[in-house]
């Protein structure tokens, strides 16, 4: 365990697995009837509780200050309350591998706010990369998810912003780390403020009585919330690590994972362009992150 809580490749393999659990998990509660926004306030509430605990066993004392305060709000709401709730209200529309293929767009997206913001000077791998991965993209996009079950436009779209709301978190939260907290804090408080927003939210839009629907998934919350706990604890880790690009790559093995499991699993098909553009935009993250390793 200490040699991957070291090891960028060690947490970046970790990360991704539980992180690409979450959309099979998810397409099923969605199916079962669970709101997007009730599913995304499970993993932000538990996660959240999970990681508060093991800070305390662990003897860590968590301080809310204005500066930590300001990092959790606005971490939670674009790092995971907003992205949360889109993926899996996406996700019976698009499919669970469809849903993955997009998210490994992020180190696309956050090579670009890198640049944007300074965090990183572009060159011209970089920007070939982008390219790539961008065409990609727009040849996934234009199958519109399953084979037989095209996607209102709508939807593709809202999945093709779930990795631009990563790649923003991000880089928000390599600009913003507070130097005086660690990981396992940071996720707890990030998770937290989450719940609270989603939970706002589904309060108005489906109320109370939605909370029933778990019911017709009694172990799959569980499931979900120990993956999720755990995901987010490395998480945040190889935000320290790795850095927020390489940190960005946890959607491609993540997609490996959602994709491998709405086929097998899932029954889930796509047409030869679905996997062409998947192709692509794998050219496109392995050039991204290889011109991270080029000075700009």
């Amino acid at each position: 365990m200490k040699s991957i809580w070291n090891s960028a490749f060690g947490l970046l393999l970790v990360t991704g697995i539980f992180f690409g659990m979450a959309l099979p998990f998810g397409k099923v509660a969605m199916q079962a009837g669970v709101p997007a926004l009730l599913w995304a306030f499970v993993i932000a509430f538990g996660s959240g509780v999970v990681l508060s605990a093991v800070l305390l066993i662990n003897g860590g004392r968590p301080t809310l200050s204005p500066r930590k305060l300001r990092y959790y709000l606005i971490a939670a709401a674009i790092s995971f309350a907003y992205p949360n709730y889109l993926m899996f209200a996406a996700v019976p529309h698009l499919g669970a591998g469809y849903t993955s293929i997009m998210v490994t767009l992020s180190p696309v997206f956050t090579l670009v706010f890198s640049i944007a913001f300074g965090v990183r000077r572009p060159n011209s791998l970089g920007v070939v990369g982008i390219a790539v991965g961008f065409v990609g993209a727009l040849m996934v996009a234009a199958t519109r998810g399953e084979v037989g079950q095209p996607a209102e436009i709508a939807w593709v779209l809202a999945g093709l912003f779930i990795p631009v709301c990563l790649a923003a978190g991000n880089v928000y939260r390599t600009i913003d780390w507070p130097a005086d907290a660690g990981p396992i804090e940071l996720a707890a408080g990030c998770n937290l403020a989450a719940a609270v927003m989603l939970l706002v939210g589904l309060l108005f839009s489906a109320g109370p009585s939605s909370f029933a629907t778990l019911s017709e998934v009694p172990l799959l919350p569980a499931a979900q919330v120990a993956a999720s706990s755990a995901m987010f604890a490395f998480y945040f880790r190889l935000q320290v690590v790795g850095g927020p690009v390489y940190l960005s790559q946890i959607g491609y093995v993540g997609a490996a994972i959602g994709l491998g499991a709405g086929i097998v699993l899932l029954g889930e098909r796509y047409l030869p362009l679905t996997w062409l553009g998947a192709l692509l935009i794998a050219v496109g993250v392995a050039m991204t992150t290889a011109a991270q390793k080029k000075k700009g």
